[in-house]
């Protein structure tokens, strides 16, 4: 019989106070972390350990046999019916206010505890010792014996999106209580610390896309300038690398090799600041992107990219405020058909639209001189103009698309899919049905006049989210009519 070393973790206890039962899941989580870590230095050093060695992820276990009598506007809080529900638990130290928030209005609406303990789920000891930057776990036949025989390690039959997707079965009847499990979190925290170079802790509940560098340069711009404003209300501006600085003046050190999509955070002590990701080029890094986003359950995210203009009235510069998607990306098909609509969401457009009217100075039908509304046509080509445009232009023209870009419609589509509020604003750079393709010259002068503008709109209504309840902006449009209870 294969001796099996486990923490002496304390039986499952009930909490009826949100703030105790996330205590004890740090607690939990602690032991069981430090359980790992300290057997695996050791068997680094030793040789095998005497037998598996297994540490288990807490879990939060709801029961109730009624039906919750809630708030009909909330969208989330309660269960949608009696029963058993459940949700692994990984990095409660980083997602405390999340979970406390999430656990009390489950506890305040339905009247029942929340019972803490460890779950039966393993916790692989590569996710374990990420949290220590001292250590890393060797690649497969680097240490003198085989690590999976003595540790759990990363198992992708279990790492993905079947609850958010709607496919999700359980094995013993106990439904999700939140939308990713333990293992599934862990996955996209390693990740997005290894796409973005810097660490998850640093990212805001409000996140701004684009798919240019230009940005970059005016968002820490506008963030020196707001830590040396006392009353801004940010702490401090965050760099690819993890540099930090908490003043205006501080220089940023050299960033070394850039990541893939490299992530700036303009930081507020709760969490409430801006995030912006320069993703790049193409809807796969977009979906990359949102994929392991989407599991610190941010506030809202917004694209502010270019795009090309289709219309002959439109002019280089001018906004295109997305209110529906013409999907044609395709990387998102298998998980969210093609003809599942995707919603504009009233408090989004609505603080898009002001912004625009803030920065430009135009109101009402004025502001039609500068923005204009409709669908976004998202494509996985960009050179589509080079081949025949018959089928292209025809089913742009038939779905009234203004614009078309490789990034919106991927963006929303996900936030969609893991009920993350979303919203697009772009910026006409190029007009090629027209004759004004991109070209060097003309990229400079539209660059130097409107980056800044742009940026400064999708910072402004990020602004006017965070000082909207997070009921009102988390629409029940992102909701099905079976719902985890966690948003």
């Amino acid at each position: 019989m294969t001796v099996i070393l486990t923490p002496d973790a304390p039986a499952a206890e009930e909490f009826h106070d949100a703030a105790a039962a996330v205590a004890r899941l740090e607690a939990l989580y602690t032991q069981a972390t430090g359980f790992l870590c300290d057997h695996f230095v050791k068997a680094m050093a030793e040789g095998a350990p005497d037998g598996r060695v297994r540490a288990f992820y807490p879990q939060v276990l709801f029961k109730t046999s009624s039906y919750a009598q809630v708030d009909t506007r909330l969208s989330f809080g309660h269960v949608s019916a009696p029963g058993s529900f459940r949700a692994t638990i990984t990095r409660p130290d980083l997602f405390r206010s999340y979970l406390t928030q999430q656990i009390g209005l489950l506890i305040e609406n339905h009247g029942q505890p929340v019972s803490i303990g460890p779950s039966k789920t393993a916790m692989p000891v590569h996710f374990a010792v990420a949290n220590d930057a001292s250590m890393t776990v060797p690649q497969e036949g680097a240490a003198d014996f085989t690590l999976r025989d003595f540790f759990d390690v990363p198992d992708l039959g279990t790492t993905n999106d079947d609850i958010v997707n709607g496919t999700y079965v359980s094995p013993d009847g106990v439904g999700p209580l939140a939308p990713f499990t333990a293992q599934r979190v862990d996955y996209s925290l390693a990740r997005l610390s290894h796409y973005t170079a810097t660490d998850a802790a640093h990212f805001q509940n409000h996140v701004l896309f684009t798919n240019y560098q230009f940005y970059v340069s005016e968002f820490e711009t506008y963030a020196r300038t707001q830590l040396d404003d006392p009353a801004s209300g940010y702490t401090a501006f965050v760099s690819t690398g993890n540099a930090i600085i908490t003043t205006g003046d501080q220089p940023l050190p050299s960033a070394g090799k850039t990541p893939q999509m490299p992530t700036y955070h303009l930081k507020r002590a709760d969490g409430s600041g801006i995030t912006l990701v320069n993703i790049g080029v193409g809807p796969s890094n977009a979906k990359t992107a949102t994929d392991h986003i989407a599991v610190l359950r941010p506030h809202a995210w917004l694209m502010v990219g270019h795009c090309a203009g289709l219309r002959n009235s439109q002019a280089l510069g001018d906004f295109v405020l997305a209110h529906a998607y013409l999907r044609e990306d395709h990387v998102l098909d298998d998980d969210l058909p093609p003809w599942v609509p995707i919603p504009a969401l009233a408090e989004i457009q609505i603080a898009l639209e002001q912004a625009v009217a803030q920065v430009t100075n135009l109101e009402g039908y004025e502001l039609k001189r500068v923005m204009r509304t409709g669908t976004v046509a998202t494509y996985d080509d960009r050179n589509w103009e080079l081949r025949d445009q018959s089928g292209p232009v025809q089913r742009l023209s038939q779905s009234r698309a203004v614009a078309l870009d490789m990034e919106s419609a991927t963006i929303a589509a996900n936030g969609y899919r893991f009920r993350v509020p979303y919203g697009t604003l772009l910026c006409v750079s190029d007009k090629p049905l027209h004759g004004e393709l991109k070209l060097p010259g003309m990229a400079s002068d539209f660059y130097k006049t409107q980056v800044s503008r742009h940026l400064m709109i999708g910072i402004r209504a990020m602004e006017r989210l965070r000082s909207m309840p997070l009921e009102r902006i988390h629409s029940r449009k992102l909701r099905s009519f079976e719902e985890t209870a966690f948003l």
